[in-house]
């Protein structure tokens, strides 16, 4: 049985010999006729991947002859003395001719070849047939990827304009879809922010719609291709601007395909990287179509009976739950068990790093979405589906808090990675304050003194912290706990922070009004005491005097009266002027606050005052208490 095969193998190679012999007769002869000859005959027994004889091919005809061929076929000139007649047909060999040779990379890198992409771009701006048409997008994906003058030119040519005016037209899942694909992946190395900003801004976003089709419709190598492409794409530093020009889009598929294209990844057997980058593309939406997006109808070819809305949600929950696991415990060893002399161990905590900061923007979305269902947006979970989210969501900031339970016990307060897993225990925290009360209990001291990478002191951890510390200092067992771990103090240097800031112009006036609620809660509990702080409540005192000195908003004098009115029940006029960092002028700003809060009692209340009648009330009672002690105060309310 071997020997006719064998016989067969020999006469096909004897026959493509000669085939090549007779083209390399052709082409090297001197009438251009002869050499239109052999190119025919090269298209029909030159096989693409016999890279020596396209090697020798090329070299016998010489690319001064496949210039004017392509220039014939453009009508800038004439391959014989005849005349320019078939220029479709020279057009449709020379492109044909030309994407062959670029099989060879040294080829496809040469100077020719390169100086040719112009040409290229016009016969396809001239030519939407899909036999030219692709192999005019083979020889630019060729040429792309042989050298990076060669990727340079298509980009310079005009490589992004193209692709987005042309995908629109390409047939899903077409040959043709995958080089532009491709091309479009390649060219994202030219740019820029600013490049992306002022040029290809309605491109890119025309572009990423238009893979998002192939993305959800897809069911083979292209549709990975589509998910790498779209993420390497809002991983850019340019996603931000194209955020908001995919926000403008009108039509709604888009956006829909790419939650079909999402689910179909994080439902199936697919490879750790190509989950993540699913998660990417499910962040970069939430982040530009709300977190409703999460939940709407799922439409997967093949798939007849429907699914229901909410399985996207789920889903990402489940994949960035795991993530969380994975990631989390990777640091931790590399942070804590790593070898130190490991020269990758700083790279791979940074890439973790980065890695984390998707996911936990991804979980801190589903809190928002979970917490706000059924008053926006129109959308409502049943109840089994709430239970496994809530489930889901306790689990995961369950790993967070264990994390921080790690680095407490490794003695380290500073890193991003700390501070982005305190601010994911406050987001959860502020709607479920009851939530991992043990673990709260064990850790809240240690989460109000974690620092940012650049920060000098605790600010953004206990920013992140206030509306639960504001919620559970409602009670007595909440201000206990805040008082005994020394958090208190965080709590006020960051309120101080806080009015250095808004006197600097810069607003921050939801957190501002929950540390001054989170402060007076604690001191109205007359259980909770307050041992050798003087000199951080007087420090806070200097800093309400400066604050509304300069300020004529009532909600901000109210509230800085009314701490200031609680201060004064454990100290005394005397007291505070004895103090080496008190002075009488500050006293002095300190009765004007208090007697301008007072002046808003009466009759002729203003709407402002209204509505901050639980806080004059403090400041009314509290200054019969101790008014007495205060003579210079109840001079200032007298006059």
């Amino acid at each position: 049985m071997e020997e006719p095969q064998l016989l067969q193998q020999q006469e096909e190679e004897q026959s493509q010999s000669v085939s090549l012999q007779d083209c390399l007769k052709l082409l090297k002869g001197e009438q251009d006729e002869q050499r239109l000859a052999g190119l025919l005959l090269v298209t029909k027994s030159c096989k693409s991947d016999d890279l020596v004889s396209l090697r020798a091919i090329y070299d016998a005809v010489g690319p001064h002859f496949l210039d004017r061929l392509l220039r014939t076929g453009l009508g800038k000139g004439v391959v014989s003395s005849g005349s320019g007649e078939n220029r479709d047909a020279y057009l449709q060999l020379s492109v044909s001719v030309l994407s062959a040779f670029c099989r060879v990379s040294e080829i496809a890198s040469s100077k020719e070849m390169v100086s040719k992409v112009p040409m290229i771009f016009e016969v396809m701006s001239m030519k939407s047939g899909m036999p030219v048409l692709e192999e005019c997008y083979e020889f630019l994906y060729l040429v792309s990827t042989a050298s990076e003058d060669g990727l340079t030119a298509v980009y310079e040519s005009g490589g992004i304009k193209l692709l987005a005016h042309q995908m629109s037209a390409l047939p899903d899942g077409s040959r043709l879809m995958e080089l532009a694909t491709k091309l479009v992946q390649l060219m994202l190395k030219k740019l820029s922010q600013g490049i992306v900003e002022n040029d290809h801004l309605s491109e890119l976003s025309v572009i990423v719609t238009k893979i998002a089709r192939q993305f959800a419709l897809l069911q083979n190598a292209l549709k990975f291709e589509a998910l790498h492409l779209l993420s390497a794409i809002f991983s850019s530093e340019y996603s931000t601007l194209l955020h908001d020009a995919l926000r403008v889009i009108q039509n709604e598929n888009w956006s829909n395909h790419m939650r079909d294209g999402v689910a179909t990844i994080l439902q199936n057997r697919v490879a750790p990287a190509e989950k993540f980058e699913a998660l990417i593309l499910a962040e970069s939406m939430v982040s530009i179509k709300g977190e409703g997006w999460l939940i709407g109808q799922i439409n997967l070819p093949n798939v007849q009976d429907p699914i229901p809305a909410d399985r996207c949600l789920l889903l990402v929950l489940e994949s960035s739950r795991v993530e969380v696991a994975v990631l989390l415990n990777e640091l931790a060893y590399s942070k804590y068990e790593a070898s130190k002399s490991s020269s990758s161990t700083a790279e791979t905590i940074i890439s973790k790093q980065q890695k984390v900061t998707v996911v936990f923007s991804l979980v801190e979305k589903i809190i928002k979405l979970i917490s706000n269902i059924g008053e926006t947006e129109g959308h409502v979970l049943d109840e089994n589906t709430f239970i496994k989210a809530i489930n889901g969501l306790n689990e995961t900031i369950g790993v967070v808090l264990e994390y921080l339970q790690d680095a407490k016990e490794h003695g380290q307060k500073v890193g991003n990675d700390l501070l982005a897993s305190v601010r994911l225990v406050g987001s959860y925290l502020a709607e479920a304050p009851v939530a991992c009360e043990d673990k709260i209990t064990e850790l809240l001291g240690y989460m109000l003194s974690v620092e940012g990478e650049h920060e000098s002191s605790p600010f953004y951890s206990v920013c992140f912290l206030l509306p639960m510390l504001c919620q559970k200092t409602m009670k007595i067992e909440g201000c206990k706990l805040l008082a005994s771990s020394g958090g208190y103090k965080a709590v006020l240097d960051c309120l101080m922070k806080l009015i250095e800031q808004n006197r600097n112009g810069v607003e921050n006036n939801g957190c501002i009004f929950l540390a001054c609620d989170t402060i007076m809660n604690l001191l109205k509990m007359e259980q909770i005491t307050f041992s050798e702080d003087e000199s951080t409540f007087i420090s806070l005192l200097k800093a309400l005097a400066l604050w509304t000195e300069k300020t004529n908003d009532q909600s901000f004098i109210m509230l800085a009266s009314s701490i200031c009115t609680l201060i004064f029940d454990m100290t005394s006029e005397n007291a505070l002027l004895n103090h080496p960092s008190f002075s009488s002028s500050c006293l002095d700003s300190l009765s004007r606050l208090i007697a301008r809060s007072l002046a808003s009692w009466g009759q002729d209340m203003s709407d402002a005052a209204k509505a901050d009648m639980d806080l004059l009330e403090i400041v009314t009672a509290g200054y019969s208490r101790w008014a007495d002690r205060f003579p210079q105060i109840q001079k200032a309310v007298g006059r």
